[in-house]
């Protein structure tokens, strides 16, 4: 599943007419590349949830054929879900194993074909904090569990999860975070860490980063 709902109010004109998932990096916009990667690591029955702008989005993705995917697209309305009610609202679509959960609006280079729940119900990738979240979100034991403290990493927007994790919960809007916290109390959250390429592309400045790593990389061949 590739979250794509949010309306990124933070890009101001940029996303005025455009959803952040559309924003270009070199050649590709972020979504094409999450489907194009996602593809070719194996992942080929994809589910894109959308809300603003979701005709442009589906124009762009289309049935996902040029990338030899299937794309199912999770229609939110006019008020997006959250992350955590997306999810919830796409679970008819993902099927009954655990499936893999990507922000549309990352760049990074991550494996997604080496994500593992090894019996947890989720398990997230982290990141050395960065500097516009210093805070940080989890920490990490010897063990692989995810811990409240210290919050030496950040979620890096990409994991696998069980759909026993939503269980219960009804529909509408939700946060993902608590539903993360409370399979942290219990034990039941595993995570790795990533040294690649990463970068959270939340503000015009952070867009830009991300595209001059794309040229720096020649990645947009």
């Amino acid at each position: 599943m590739i979250l794509a709902a949010g309306r990124g109010t933070r890009m101001g004109e940029l996303t005025a007419r455009t959803p952040k998932p559309l924003l270009t990096l070199g050649r590709e916009s972020l979504l094409e590349r999450h489907v194009r990667r996602l593809a070719e690591c194996g992942f080929t029955d994809i589910v894109v949830n959308v809300s603003y702008a979701a005709a442009a989005i589906e124009a762009a993705l289309g049935t996902g054929a040029r990338w030899n995917a299937r794309i199912r697209y999770s229609a939110e309305g006019a008020t997006p879900l959250e992350t955590g009610g997306g999810i919830v609202h796409a679970l008819p679509l993902l099927g009954g194993g655990p499936f893999v959960v990507v922000n549309a609006d990352v760049l990074t280079d991550f494996d997604f074909r080496t994500l593992r729940l090894d019996g947890a119900l989720g398990r997230l990738v982290l990141v050395p904090n960065p500097p516009h979240h210093p805070g940080g979100d989890f920490g990490l034991a010897a063990d692989s569990r995810i811990v409240p403290a210290p919050r030496q990493w950040t979620f890096a927007g990409i994991s696998v999860l069980d759909p026993a994790l939503f269980a219960g919960l009804a529909p509408g809007p939700r946060p993902l975070r608590p539903i993360l916290d409370g399979a942290v109390a219990r034990g039941a959250l595993r995570g790795e860490t990533f040294a690649g390429l990463w970068v959270d592309v939340g503000t015009p400045e952070r867009l830009e980063l991300a595209r001059a790593r794309v040229r720096d990389l020649g990645l947009d061949d």
